[in-house]
Parts: C-alpha cells; sequence; structure tokens
C-alpha cells in the first residue's frame, strides 16, 4: 500500500516539474515527453526490482548508465538535465518505497521546488549569456569587452572566445553581461538554431 501512494505521490509530483514548471517556462514539447517516460519508466522498473529477486544495486546501475547517455540529434542544456535527474530521482523515490509516506512525499516536494526556484526567470533576471558574432577580429579583450559592452547596452561580466577568424574579420565569443537598461531587451539580431545551451546567436556589428 505504501508503494501504491508513494506511486501517486510520483504522479503528482512529476505533473507539477512537467506541466506546470517546465513546458511553461521553455516550450520544449519533445523533452516534456522525455521526462515523463523516463519518470514513469524508473518507476515501474524500481517497484518491480523491489518485489523480485533481482538486487537494488543492479537497478540502479542499470539506471546509471542510461542517465550518462547523451542523444545523438541534439544536446541537452544544463537546466535540462536537471530536469531530467529530477524526473529520474522522483520515479525512483516513488518505486523504492524504502521509507514512509510523509518523507517519500517531502523529499519529493523538496526536488520539484528546488528546480523550480532555481529555475525562475525571476532569479538573476537581469544577468544574460549569448554566443555572440562580432564583425571584427578581435585580439585584445579590453577592446573586444569594450564593443561588446556598447552593443549590449550592460556590464560585460566574462568573455570566452571560441573563434578569431582574420580572413573573415570575425570574432566568435561566448558573453555573460548584466543589463544596467530599464527593460533589458537581449540583442538577438539572427537566429542560427540551438546550441548546447539553448542561447542564441547573435551578430553585431563594429570596428575593431
Amino acid at each position: 500500500m505504501n508503494v501504491l501512494y508513494s506511486a501517486i505521490a510520483d504522479a503528482a509530483a512529476i505533473a507539477v516539474l512537467g506541466f506546470l514548471v517546465y513546458y511553461p517556462r521553455h516550450r520544449r514539447r519533445e523533452l516534456l515527453v522525455a521526462f515523463l517516460g523516463v519518470n514513469v519508466g524508473v518507476l515501474a522498473v524500481t517497484t518491480a526490482l523491489i518485489s523480485s529477486d533481482a538486487t537494488i544495486g543492479l537497478g540502479l546501475g542499470l539506471f546509471g548508465v542510461l542517465s550518462i547517455i547523451r542523444l545523438r540529434s541534439f544536446e541537452l542544456g544544463q537546466h535540462e538535465v536537471a530536469y531530467y535527474f529530477g524526473a529520474l530521482a522522483l520515479g525512483l523515490l516513488g518505486g523504492l518505497g524504502s521509507v514512509s509516506l510523509p518523507v517519500t512525499v517531502l523529499l519529493m516536494g523538496l526536488i520539484v521546488g528546488v528546480i523550480a526556484v532555481a529555475d525562475s526567470p525571476r532569479l538573476f533576471k537581469r544577468d544574460h549569456q549569448q554566443t555572440v558574432l562580432v564583425d571584427g577580429a578581435y585580439t585584445r579583450q579590453r577592446e573586444l569587452v569594450a564593443a561588446l559592452e556598447a552593443a549590449v547596452g550592460g556590464t560585460v561580466r566574462k568573455v570566452v572566445v571560441s573563434r578569431v577568424d582574420l580572413v573573415n574579420d570575425t570574432t566568435l565569443v561566448d558573453v555573460r553581461w548584466t543589463d544596467t537598461t530599464p527593460t533589458g531587451p537581449e540583442p538577438v539580431v539572427a537566429r542560427t538554431g540551438q546550441s548546447s545551451n539553448d542561447a542564441d546567436v547573435a551578430v553585431l556589428r563594429g570596428t575593431p
């Protein structure tokens, strides 16, 4: 009976995490399906392992191997990895049933609550990260930072140069900055597809 109640608590927790937290913020239907599938699969197999002669260590080892598999079609952003492991952890808690129901519900609520708060758009809402293609081959950090700050209208906190193309006169950088404007619009000019962290690629024009 404790396993049944734990499964119901898991269903409620993954519903909140998936439908009320993740999807309204990120709108990626395919990952919502993945999170729900992982959660239900882990819940089902863990419950089956509990009632069989197989060891829990074997089951957890199998899930550990599955958890490091990267999809070849696209890479997950770091925040999506957190949702992925959150869904996996909820399924394990619901399937094991080795602790009392109040403790299980508390742990599930802790997982959902931490992810919801950490991924809130209101948290550090003036801080931004973007992959930027600058029109100009900048080899000096100070000049590059000045050009970026003039373009984004904020204070650059960190710049990681990915490529300096002296032939085409461009610089590809990963920039993190803090908005100093009242509205704080992001300088997205051209979208070239998803990167590993879902940041857009902006093209900034300037003279080095």
